[in-house]
């Protein structure tokens, strides 16, 4: 602790831009970097244990479609701004996206849609994969037929998402820290989950929209047949909570890669006595990874009851979201932090002072920085 956190984040910022430069071809310098599924739990492509903990990293699934916006993600992107999340102790980020920005199709943004959009997520992805962070892609927003996604539809869509996943499997494939999140809340039927179906979403207006979605098993299908072997997140139904059916519904994978995500706010499944019910059985077989958790009372109560639990029982949790209340984010974001220069939040002190001890217990026990080595 002798250098202080501004030393310390000096540093960090140092060894940010040494990795950078170090960097060949979008791989990392660290030797065995990447990231897989073992059985039950996540490991190195050297097949140490890890789990993946982090936060989500907001904006590049909602500017692309503001015509006034000049940047493809809210906030920095820069060395500095990677090193200011990393001195949080975290290892992960996971990067929600949009599929009209990705296709530039539906009046996206044009000056932030299409190939700038896909060559400032992928700088993002190699920066933060160059810093030793694993990074989440998702698919977040998404909508059929010639819909801008400004919100979240009910499932992925047959019209777009296949090429979506298509596209973003053949550009990360090769870059074993990327996991891929095939679509961020699901709030379908269960056979409609794994196979699609033909549903009805409600606009904002009063208008109906019926459409088609893409099941999970067509996308893993879709991602495999390009070839990528990253591991495959698989949100859970009721916006990611319940997680009840999710074995009976698990698609086929012939890389065995798949992951349980599941979401964790106070709404629903939000007890010790759900996720012992629910979630804990899974991770017996499956890892999971809470994709989101958080709270919206800008404190960190739940926040901190659920990261108990989920040490307890060797699972991964992203914290919903680095975005900044001097951007104009609020506590029910919730946001984590104040500022982009990493001041936290009521809740953000409470997820931040967590990895923290985290961090320090490892340090002392095993001599390492060790959420990344269990």
């Amino acid at each position: 602790m002798g250098i202080g956190r501004r030393g310390a984040l000096a540093l960090s910022v140092l060894a940010v831009a040494a990795m950078l430069a170090a960097a060949s071809g979008g791989v990392s310098a660290r030797a065995g970097f990447g990231v897989k599924v073992s059985g039950n739990h996540l490991t190195t492509l050297a097949g140490r244990t890890i789990r993946l903990l982090g936060v989500n990293r907001s904006g590049a699934e909602y500017m692309c479609t503001n015509p006034n916006a000049n940047s493809v993600f809210d906030g920095p992107t820069s060395a500095a701004s990677i090193a200011t999340i990393k001195s949080w102790h975290v290892n992960a980020v996971r990067v929600p996206l949009n599929e009209d920005c990705w296709l530039d199709i539906n009046g996206a943004n044009p000056r932030l849609s299409g190939a700038p959009y896909r060559a400032a997520v992928e700088r993002y992805v190699r920066a933060l994969n160059a810093a030793g962070l694993y990074v989440i892609l998702d698919l977040h927003w998404a909508a059929p037929g010639a819909n801008l996604p400004t919100a979240e539809w009910l499932m992925a869509d047959e019209d777009h998402s296949p090429s979506f996943w298509e596209s973003v499997a053949n550009r990360f494939k090769t870059d074993r820290g990327v996991v891929f999140d095939l679509f961020n809340e699901p709030h379908v039927s269960w056979p409609c989950w794994r196979d699609g179906c033909t549903t009805t979403y409600t606009l904002p207006s009063g208008a109906n929209v019926t459409y088609r979605t893409a099941g999970m098993q067509q996308l893993v299908d879709l991602v495999r047949s390009t070839g990528a072997a990253n591991p495959i997140m698989l949100g859970g139904n009721s916006w990611g909570t319940d997680e009840r059916q999710w074995a009976n519904y698990e698609p086929a994978d012939p890389d065995h890669q798949l992951i349980v995500s599941f979401h964790s706010y106070p709404t629903e499944c939000d007890s010790v006595s759900c996720w012992n019910t629910t979630v804990a059985p899974l991770a017996n077989k499956t890892p999971v990874v809470t994709g989101e958790f958080g709270e919206g009372d800008c404190k960190a109560t739940y926040a901190l009851r659920y990261m108990r639990w989920a040490d307890a029982h060797h699972i991964s949790y992203l914290a919903w979201a680095w975005d900044a209340t001097d951007r104009g984010w609020s506590c029910d974001g919730p946001a984590l932090i104040v500022d982009y220069n990493g001041k936290p939040t009521g809740y953000g002190i409470g997820v931040k002072s967590h990895l923290d001890e985290l961090w320090r217990r490892h340090l002392l026990v095993r001599g390492a920085s060790a959420h990344f080595v269990k």
